[in-house]
């Protein structure tokens, strides 16, 4: 498999921008979606933990309450697919265990062998980290998120981050009080209106020198 060349990275990651106007009429491809699933799935996370779950909707009737949640952005009604990113607060033995047992059948480990990486992993969740765990757990949504906007990138899937929310009201409005999982972040995702004057703004960023310290 030939890997992609730095000069084609690079155009990708310079024509991504936080779009502002989607078009209503374009929807992303179920194959196509799928790949971006799967580029979800395939996130990194502490330990492999995996403290997640992402709630993809693409119902107009729950994009219009969640645009009501999101301070009437229109992003929200106007793109193909809308990710909701949520964490679980608290991580029980349970979780533990599940992530073990998946490691176990996916490697081939006698799951017996495990037990030293059980104990590390329960001694840091439940340990000394377990008040922060709640924040970790926020933090790593942003590792998915992150993946999911250069993944979309790199298929000519256009994104846009969005923080501007009410966390609570998405609770609400998607039914997970009774689960274990809440609302960090979410992103809009489709393809870019050909109105939204954003698309050719020129990219603010801090010169490298500001930036890169090397050692």
């Amino acid at each position: 498999m030939a890997n992609l060349l730095p000069q084609d990275l690079l155009h990708r990651l310079n024509w991504r921008y936080a779009v502002k106007g989607f078009d209503p009429a374009r929807k992303i491809s179920a194959a196509c979606w799928d790949s971006l699933e799967t580029a979800l799935q395939l996130t990194p996370s502490s330990y492999g933990l995996q403290p997640w779950k992402f709630i993809v909707v693409e119902s107009p009737a729950l994009k219009e309450q969640l645009r009501a949640a999101s301070f009437n952005q229109k992003q929200v009604t106007d793109c193909s697919h809308f990710v909701v990113f949520t964490h679980i607060p608290e991580l029980l033995e349970a979780d533990v265990d599940k992530f073990l047992d998946a490691f176990s059948a996916a490697r081939s480990v006698p799951r017996e062998n495990l037990n030293g990486y059980r104990n590390i992993i329960l001694g840091d969740v439940h340990g000394h980290r377990k008040p922060f765990i709640r924040e970790w757990t926020r933090h790593q949504c942003y590792i998915a998120l992150g993946n999911f906007m250069t993944s979309a990138a790199l298929i000519g899937v256009d994104t846009c981050p969005m923080e501007g929310l009410v966390p609570a009201k998405f609770d609400e409005i998607l039914g997970l009080g009774p689960t274990r999982c809440r609302t960090v972040v979410a992103c809009a995702a489709g393809y870019r209106s050909p109105d939204d004057a954003s698309a050719a703004a020129a990219k603010v960023r801090y010169p490298k020198s500001d930036l890169f310290e090397h050692r």
